[in-house]
């Protein structure tokens, strides 16, 4: 098989014949890689034109992200533009409390919102695990993308946590200071665990039904437990996710289907994660990837960690700076067990020449012979 112009081995315990490039799912499994594999958080999105014009053709981000063909369409777009070593389900974490009754809508330069958040004793009792029926929408998205993308590269699915959706599913939509949900934390932290219980079974089901549909490796996203101290974390997120982890498929069609974890802000908790059942631990840009490394003592392969605003700078400090995050995870002699990446997601304003700049740099800055 071949990989980015460099010869991939098969890969060994995984019955991957069908995928003409696995370097992503063996760097996850912290196997022997030629060059470290690149994908990027939010890769399809506003800041490719070809995602825009799709986005109009669709009407409104819930009729694109609700249509299995325009769904298809833009996961693979970056794909087209960028020689990427895996694709990411186009979707939003929040159809899950969508499919719980929630009634997700997005306001106009708002961002998404619910019109019947979870704020009461009564709400709570209300709370239906979601409706696995309803998103059958997402796992013929998964089926279709596998497909079109013919064993091209990987294709990640991916959830919330249940602690991040409950920060949505409570504030009503986004929030500065999340207010409401500390509140209920602090003062009925029995109704907050009544949602993230109902949470967990959700996407357990909702991510074993997207490696069913054809996902090859899935990713929790816990994009707000970073707000948490450190005994608020152990209790309100990191113990959902361990229960996640272990509620997921391990195998599919004869292959291991990786885990990847990511808590932005949480670099403070790695030795935590390590044994919260992931197979890779992504990091934000706040974190020295050497001493992240250390810290997980080879237990896990790690994801990350370039700061996103480093693509506004010009290309040769791109480059230099991607050489820096390479150079920092192979400081102890060994570079495999790494997934480039960016620290969070790729800003709407990211010139797509600069992130064709980055993903050729990586490979290029990283091919090793084996």
């Amino acid at each position: 098989m071949q990989g980015r112009g460099h010869s991939v081995a098969p890969f060994f315990v995984f019955a991957m014949s069908t995928l003409k490039n696995d370097v992503f799912l063996r760097a996850l499994m912290r196997q022997p890689t030629p060059y470290t594999p690149i994908w990027i958080m939010r890769q399809a999105g506003r800041y490719l034109p070809e995602y825009n014009a799709t986005r109009r053709r669709a009407g409104s981000f819930l009729g694109l992200a609700k249509n299995p063909d325009y769904c298809t369409e833009v996961t693979i777009q970056p794909l087209d533009r960028f020689p990427l070593d895996a694709a990411i389900l186009f979707s939003d974490i929040l159809t899950v409390p969508d499919a719980m009754g929630l009634g997700l809508y997005f306001a106009e330069g708002e961002g998404p919102k619910f019109e019947r958040p979870i704020r009461h004793e009564d709400d709570v009792a209300r709370l239906p695990t979601a409706d696995m029926l309803s998103l059958q929408y997402v796992f013929d998205a998964v089926s279709q993308i596998r497909k079109t993308l013919d064993g091209r590269v990987p294709l990640i699915g991916f959830s919330g946590s249940p602690f991040t959706l409950a920060c949505y599913m409570i504030e009503g939509g986004g929030s500065d200071d999340f207010r409401l949900t500390k509140t209920m934390m602090f003062s009925r932290p029995d109704l907050l665990h009544e949602i993230l219980r109902a949470n967990t079974k959700s996407v357990i089901a909702y991510l074993n039904a997207q490696i069913d549909a054809g996902a090859q490796a899935v990713m929790l996203f816990d994009t707000w437990g970073g707000i948490l101290s450190h005994s608020a974390y152990q209790e309100f997120s990191l113990k959902y996710v361990r229960e996640i982890m272990a509620g997921l498929k391990r195998t599919a069609d004869s292959r291991i289907v990786p885990r990847i974890f990511f808590t932005k802000g949480g670099g403070l908790w790695l030795e935590s994660m390590v044994d919260c059942g992931a197979d890779a631990l992504a990091c934000d840009w706040t974190i020295d990837l050497a001493d992240a490394k250390r810290r997980v003592g080879g237990k896990v392969a790690l994801q990350g960690n370039l700061d996103p605003s480093t693509l506004f700078a010009p290309p040769q400090t791109i480059e230099q700076e991607a050489r820096r995050v390479l150079r920092e995870y192979a400081a102890d002699g060994d570079a495999n067990g790494h997934v480039f990446n960016l620290g969070h997601g790729i800003s709407q304003f990211t010139d797509p020449a600069h992130v064709e700049a980055l993903v050729n740099a990586v490979h290029r800055a990283s091919a090793r012979s084996m």
